[in-house]
């Protein structure tokens, strides 16, 4: 849940919409409710954010009835319109087999476009799965390429693996 919130704060002010903006800050404040009502709305205009929205909160079951099939949904139609987190979350969806049939090669090819847009939780996502070699030929080389990459981006997670868990290069 703070994970969450402290995404949903990075994205502050990133999105043009005034009712996605509202949304959020009902979102920060636990009203789920309000924010559904706003997201939907949205989300039927085809707005990339409120459907990224949406489908954060049917996936954690926040205001809604949690629904991974449902979420996986509004995160396509959101990463169709190239929004990078939707790409990672959808990413993640398939990585973890939630709400689709788990599928290593589609979680590679959506962190990729996530990652090529600069998104940093994707990059990191995309050495996991090239350090365990998942829907990818086994790459220490480029997992290590990329764990430098996000770390220098101030990813903890990555800076982590690079100091206490470093992988020998082949």
């Amino acid at each position: 849940m703070k994970r969450l919130l402290l995404i949903l704060l990075l994205i502050t002010g990133l999105f043009a919409n005034e009712n996605v903006d509202k949304a959020l800050e009902y979102m920060k404040k636990e009203e789920f409710k309000q924010a559904r009502v706003l997201l939907e709305q949205e989300s039927k205009k085809g707005d990339a954010e409120a459907q990224f929205m949406l489908g954060i909160m049917y996936a954690n079951g926040q205001g809604v009835k949690q629904d991974y099939k449902k979420a996986v949904e509004l995160y396509q139609k959101s990463a169709d319109q190239g929004l990078a987190i939707a790409q990672s979350n959808l990413g993640l969806m398939y990585y973890k087999g939630q709400g689709v049939k788990q599928d290593y090669k589609k979680a590679v090819e959506l962190f990729q476009k996530s990652a090529d847009q600069g998104f940093a939780d994707a990059q990191y996502n995309l050495g996991v799965m090239y350090y365990k070699g998942q829907g990818v030929k086994q790459s220490y080389k480029k997992a290590n390429e990329l764990y430098h990459k996000v770390a220098e981006q101030g990813h903890v997670t990555a800076l982590y693996n690079i100091m206490f868990n470093p992988i020998e290069l082949l």
